[in-house]
């Protein structure tokens, strides 16, 4: 299936890019997203009149994401949770938890921004990659303490 892409998609490709991905992906992801269109003449006209205003919100869109990356940098987060024996956590803290603790302190982070692999269980300063838009990333630390 022949697209264009109406945004940035990691993996695949810039603003204006032709590209063919298999039919599913197309129909049943990037372009319910707006992500992409199908590419057709008529399509292909309507993208090239749109293509600066679609450029401009881009360029918005990465200049927002700089700067939220430079206020992030050097961040840290301290969480309180109830430890069981040897520093382990009765729970545990997850990309919500710590998605919820950045917008407490006034960032506008979404818990699928936030890149760890299994949530935390353990006690102590943990490094937590955050994905602010396609190509920007940061790392915060995440302190867990005991909940006294």
């Amino acid at each position: 299936m022949q697209i264009i892409l109406l945004k940035k998609v990691e993996n695949l490709g810039n603003l204006g890019d032709k590209v063919t991905v298999k039919p599913g992906y197309g129909r049943n992801y990037l372009i319910p997203t707006g992500r992409a269109v199908v590419a057709t003449a008529a399509n292909l006209q309507e993208f090239d009149r749109r293509r600066t205003e679609l450029e401009r919100e881009a360029i918005a869109l990465l200049t927002e994401a700089e700067a939220r990356k430079t206020k992030l940098s050097n961040f840290k987060i301290t969480l309180a949770r109830r430890t069981a024996e040897e520093g382990r956590l009765y729970g545990s803290v997850s990309k919500a938890d710590i998605a919820v603790a950045l917008q407490t302190a006034g960032h506008h982070v979404d818990k699928h921004q936030v890149r760890i692999a299994a949530p935390l269980r353990v006690i102590g300063e943990h490094d937590v990659p955050l994905h602010l838009y396609s190509g920007i990333d940061v790392v915060i630390k995440v302190e867990i303490i005991p909940d006294e």
